[in-house]
């Protein structure tokens, strides 16, 4: 078990949402040596987060929140300089419809709080599916990017928050590989891919939080853009799958610019080429 000693010269940090990604964040900021508090909505991770030096809390978000729930906010909250939300739409019908809400709630929770900053995690899904390059202004609300996605960043557009868009999440146990394996006729063999390793989203969070980079909006992806074809076959292929077959048309896409976040963070990328990146997931 990991003791920390709360430390009096770094801020003490929320992640709301210890999951894939928000669990080894946490445990980074934690050996960086900020106190950190974390929730779960698994009872049997308590005692994991524990055990890395994390305070713990069960929660479980909602539109809105029961009486235990919100109380359990309102108490991981208490003490908080800077909340990262980590908590992204559940699937399910009706469940990016709610996302705003629910984003929007735990917003009021952290300003009652006295929280002095948010880092909010999205993704770049607020970007329409065009055939071109797409940076921060660029997001809007069409049938492929949903209009909940950035409703619920809206709280968060302001001098003393931060939104960190992500692009496609792979990684230790999220390999690529499985996500098309054996499909047949896939649509957009040609579009690019946009795509970020955990270990990479974990470093820039870091990074934002550390240099205090406060009133920005961020793009985050690798910047190698390999076609779907060209990304997912190889995936497959890694993970001794049967590799997609695709369609015979050369249709564009998105492609995300995260020159902004290198620039100012001054970091540098350790998977930015994707289809090497396979091996470490």
């Amino acid at each position: 078990m990991t003791h920390l000693a709360l430390s009096a010269s770094l801020p003490t940090v929320a992640v709301l949402g210890c999951g894939w990604l928000g669990l080894p964040l946490a445990r980074a900021l934690v050996t960086a040596g900020y106190p950190v508090h974390g929730s779960t909505t698994t009872p049997g991770q308590l005692l994991t987060l524990r055990d890395v030096g994390i305070r713990p809390y069960l929660l479980r978000l909602a539109p809105t929140l029961s009486a235990t729930d919100a109380d359990t906010l309102q108490a991981m909250l208490q003490g908080v300089e800077i909340l990262i939300l980590n908590v992204p739409p559940t699937r399910g019908a009706g469940s990016q419809e709610a996302y705003p809400g629910v984003v929007r709630l735990v917003a009021q929770a952290a300003e009652s709080a006295g929280v002095q900053h948010v880092l909010l995690v999205s993704s770049t899904g607020v970007y329409p599916d065009e055939p071109r390059l797409m940076y921060e202004p660029d997001a809007q609300a069409t049938q492929d990017a949903p209009a909940p996605l950035l409703q619920a960043e809206y709280p968060f557009q302001h001098a003393n928050h931060t939104v960190v868009r992500l692009a496609g999440l792979m990684g230790p146990g999220r390999p690529p590989g499985r996500f098309l394996a054996g499909r047949t006729g896939v649509a957009h063999g040609e579009a690019p891919v946009n795509m970020i390793h955990l270990h990479d989203c974990v470093s820039l969070l870091v990074c934002v939080l550390e240099q205090q980079l406060w009133g920005y909006t961020f793009n985050a992806s690798a910047a190698s853009h390999p076609t779907r074809r060209t990304f997912y076959t190889a995936a497959a292929t890694r993970l001794h799958l049967q590799p997609p077959t695709f369609q015979e048309e050369t249709t564009g896409g998105k492609q995300i610019d995260s020159s902004l976040i290198r620039r100012l963070t001054g970091y540098q990328f350790r998977h930015d080429d994707v289809v090497a990146a396979l091996e470490f997931c």
